[in-house]
């Protein structure tokens, strides 16, 4: 027991005018849409290299901070030192001084 069913001839008809709708819109705005999300994705990738580049730059820029620092404590300890060295200066100064004026009378 075979059941044919009748297609009607407009069904086919509304079936090729769908499907060439489907490939004549469907389809290449699907091809221009992935390929703006192409490009962008692209840009995207060359904008974080360019990025990561410049992030490069800044910390080796910024890695010399902490040397600063320790330049900060050490010239700190130069400052006193420095200091004691004038204050010394001025006694040796003073002592030389009064032995001149000793030897000139």
């Amino acid at each position: 027991m075979t059941v044919a069913l009748a297609v009607p001839g407009a069904v086919y008809v509304i079936w090729w005018i769908t499907l060439g709708v489907a490939v004549l819109v469907v389809l290449p705005l699907a091809v221009y849409l992935l390929h703006r999300a192409f490009t962008a994705a692209r840009q995207i990738e060359r904008y974080a290299a360019k990025t990561l580049e410049a992030g490069v730059g800044v910390a080796g820029n910024t890695a010399n901070i902490a040397a600063l620092k320790d330049t900060i404590g050490v010239a700190t300890g130069i400052l006193g030192t420095a200091a004691a060295i004038e204050e010394h200066s001025g006694v040796i100064e003073g002592a030389l001084a009064s032995r001149a004026g000793e030897v000139t009378r």
